[in-house]
C-alpha cells in the first residue's frame, strides 16, 4: 500500500518540473552581475585628487594676492625715491628698481673709459692721478671709484695695476690695489698708522697698533706676513732688499729690520737722520750727522752690517726735510736744500766733498723717476717739475708747468714706475 504526500512535506522523490540551465548560461549569468557592480561607482570617503586641485588653487590665489601687496610696495618705495632724488641738487636720471631675484643682475662696473672732468689732454712721462682719476702716460683714463685722497701710488711690476696709499686719515691710512683688468679697486690694508711699500712693488710693510709688519705682495694678494713689536713711533719707510727699513722714534736713527731674524735688533744708529732710496748694489742712500762740527751729509750705508756707513760726503747746504729720490740706476739723488731750490747729486761722484747743482722748485711730495734720467715732482703750488739731468748738468734750472684738469685745492700725484 503506498503512502500518500502530505501538503507539507518537501520530500518528494523527483522534480515536479525541469528547468535546464547550462554551464554556458550560468557563466554568462555571473558576468553580467560582475558587470553591472564595476560600472556603477562607490563613493570614496576621501578624494585624493580634489584635495591636491583644491591645495593648488588655494596657493595660487594666496601667491597672486602677495605679488600684488609686494607691487604695491614697490610702487610707493619708487615713488618716494624719485620725490627724494628730484629734490637733490644736481642729480640727473631715474633709480631702477628691480622686482625678484637681484642675483640675475648684476650692478654695473665702473667704466674705465668714461670721460674724466678735464680740461684739456694730460699727457706725461709718467702716470699722474689726479683728482679721482689716473691718467697714464699712453693717454688712457681710470676712475679710482670710492678712493679717497691720494698721498703716493706706484705701478705694480709685469703690468700688474697700481698700488695707492691714502692720505692719513682719522682712521688710518688705506692701501688699495687696483686691477689692471678695468675691476674696481681692491682693499689690502686699512687703518693703518703707516705703509710702505718696495720699489718693485712686490713687498708692503705697515704698523699695525704696537707691532710692524711685513708681507710679500702676489696677484692682488699679501702672503707671508711677518710680525714684531716695536716701540711708540717707530715705523716702516721702505726696503732694502729683504729688509724693512724702520724709523725709529724721534731721533732715534733707523735700523734694517729683518724678517728671519725675528724682533727688531737693538742699537739703532742714532746718527742716520733721513733715507733717499736704493742703489742696485743694494746700499742705502742716506743722509746722516757726520763731520766736526757735525752737520747733514749724504752716506751710502750697508744694511747687511747694521746701516754701517761705506762712503760720507759732506759740504753741501742739505735740506733736513727728507724729501728726495734716487734714479733707477742709482746715479743721480734729487732733494731739498737748505734754499728755495732743489738739488741734484751724483752719487757716482759722492767723495768727501758733495757736488750738487741747483735743480728748480724745492720738492713738496715725491720724487719718481723714468728711465730716461728724468725726475718728476710737483712744486708748492701744485704744479708738474721736470728735471732733466742732462739739462741741469748744461747749467738749464727746471722749470713748472700747470697741469690741466686739477682742480682748485687738489694736487697732482706722480705715480712711480719702474717697471718700464
Amino acid at each position: 500500500m503506498s503512502r500518500l504526500p502530505h501538503p507539507c512535506d518537501n520530500r518528494t522523490d523527483g522534480s515536479e518540473r525541469s528547468i535546464p540551465v547550462t554551464e554556458d548560461e550560468l557563466e554568462r549569468a555571473l558576468r553580467e552581475t560582475f558587470a553591472r557592480r564595476v560600472a556603477a561607482p562607490q563613493p570614496l570617503a576621501v578624494d585624493p585628487a580634489g584635495v591636491a586641485i583644491r591645495r593648488a588653487n588655494r596657493t595660487v590665489r594666496t601667491r597672486a594676492l602677495a605679488g600684488l601687496a609686494l607691487a604695491a610696495v614697490a610702487t610707493v618705495v619708487v615713488t618716494t625715491g624719485m620725490a627724494q632724488l628730484r629734490d637733490e641738487p644736481g642729480h640727473q636720471g631715474s633709480p631702477t628698481v628691480v622686482l625678484g631675484d637681484p642675483q640675475g643682475s648684476p650692478s654695473p662696473l665702473p667704466n674705465p673709459s668714461a670721460p674724466a672732468p678735464t680740461s684739456g689732454p694730460v699727457r706725461a712721462e709718467l702716470d699722474l692721478i689726479i683728482g679721482s682719476w689716473i691718467h697714464t702716460s699712453g693717454g688712457e683714463r681710470r676712475e679710482l671709484v670710492g678712493v679717497g685722497p691720494v698721498e703716493r701710488a706706484q705701478r705694480v711690476p709685469d703690468y700688474g695695476g697700481w698700488l695707492i696709499t691714502s692720505a692719513p686719515t682719522v682712521a688710518g691710512r688705506t692701501l688699495w690695489w687696483v686691477p689692471p683688468n678695468g675691476s674696481s679697486p681692491q682693499v689690502l690694508l686699512a687703518g693703518a698708522d703707516a705703509i710702505a711699500v718696495a720699489t718693485d712693488g712686490r713687498q708692503v710693510a705697515w704698523r699695525d697698533g704696537p707691532d710692524i709688519l711685513a708681507a710679500g705682495l702676489v696677484g692682488g694678494q699679501l702672503v707671508a706676513p711677518a710680525r714684531t713689536a716695536a716701540p711708540d713711533g717707530a715705523a716702516p719707510v721702505g726696503f732694502a732688499g729683504d729688509a724693512v727699513l724702520v724709523r725709529q722714534p724721534g731721533q732715534a736713527g733707523f735700523i734694517a729690520w729683518r724678517r728671519s731674524v725675528g724682533s727688531l735688533p737693538a742699537g739703532a744708529d742714532q746718527s742716520v737722520l733721513n733715507v733717499y732710496g736704493v742703489l742696485p748694489d743694494g746700499r742705502v742712500v742716506a743722509q746722516v750727522s757726520a763731520g766736526s762740527p757735525r752737520r747733514p751729509c749724504l752716506a751710502l750705508l750697508d744694511p747687511a752690517h747694521g746701516l754701517a756707513p761705506v762712503r760720507t760726503g759732506c759740504g753741501t747746504e742739505l735740506g733736513t726735510d727728507g724729501r728726495g729720490g734716487v734714479s733707477p740706476d742709482g746715479r743721480w739723488l734729487l732733494l731739498n736744500g737748505t734754499k728755495k731750490d732743489a738739488l741734484l747729486v751724483d752719487l757716482g761722484a759722492l767723495g768727501p766733498d758733495v757736488s750738487a747743482r741747483p735743480a728748480g722748485p724745492k720738492v713738496t711730495d715725491v720724487v719718481a723717476w723714468t728711465p730716461t734720467g728724468t725726475a718728476l715732482h710737483v712744486d708748492g703750488a701744485g704744479r708738474l717739475v721736470r728735471v732733466r739731468a742732462e739739462q741741469v748738468l748744461a747749467g738749464e734750472r727746471p722749470t713748472s708747468s700747470p697741469v690741466a684738469g686739477v682742480a682748485p685745492g687738489e694736487r697732482p700725484v706722480v705715480v712711480a714706475d719702474i717697471d718700464r
